[in-house]
């Protein structure tokens, strides 16, 4: 495919919507829909050239035995989903800043230790170029209702039994999902 143009269509509050204009490999035309965080695309490197916007967070307790998940309702589905903790990263934040603040502002909980951080990652491709880093590690304390009212998440731990559970009867977000299968498999 080769690259033709961007054309910012809407500009929102928290996303951006654009045309991505291609021609095929037998020279036809393809418009493609796609929204960003970015508020000003004009260039194809900008697509993918930028740093993250987002973490995501996969948080044990101490034992290693429970993973942190969850069940938060997300308008876009009109129903609760069972997802990571995540949140943006705000302008002059690390991503390991941004990791603690949207773990207790999300959970009540305290980011203890971060054990591995994955390169970054893609949201959801089929029509956003936003981008996440995600950090593996360790949280404990108490839970808190969400600090955010426009939020209603309910955080709580699951064991690999409690898991194989939730991935038979819960909505997931695609990632959260994969993680869960293969950890509630070991």
């Amino acid at each position: 495919m080769e690259f033709k143009e961007i054309r910012k269509k809407q500009e929102g509050k928290y996303i951006t919507r654009y045309d991505v204009t291609y021609e095929t490999v037998d020279h036809k035309i393809k418009i493609y829909e796609m929204i960003s965080r970015n508020k000003n695309l004009t260039k194809r490197c900008e697509l993918s050239d930028y740093p993250a916007d987002g973490v995501v967070l996969i948080m044990h307790d101490r034992t290693g035995n429970k993973v942190l998940l969850n069940k938060e309702f997300r308008m876009a589905c009109g129903t609760s989903v069972i997802n990571f903790p995540a949140g943006l990263i705000d302008p002059g934040e690390t991503f390991e800043q941004s990791a603690a603040r949207e773990l207790k502002e999300e959970t009540g909980l305290d980011l203890i230790q971060i054990d591995d951080v994955m390169g970054e990652s893609f949201s959801a491709v089929g029509f956003s170029n936003e981008k996440n880093i995600c950090v593996v590690g360790v949280a404990e304390g108490e839970f808190a209702p969400s600090t955010s009212t426009i939020e209603e998440i309910e955080a709580k731990w699951y064991t690999k039994a409690e898991v194989r559970e939730l991935l038979k009867k819960e909505n997931f977000a695609a990632r959260t999902q994969a993680y869960c299968y293969v950890w509630s498999k070991e």
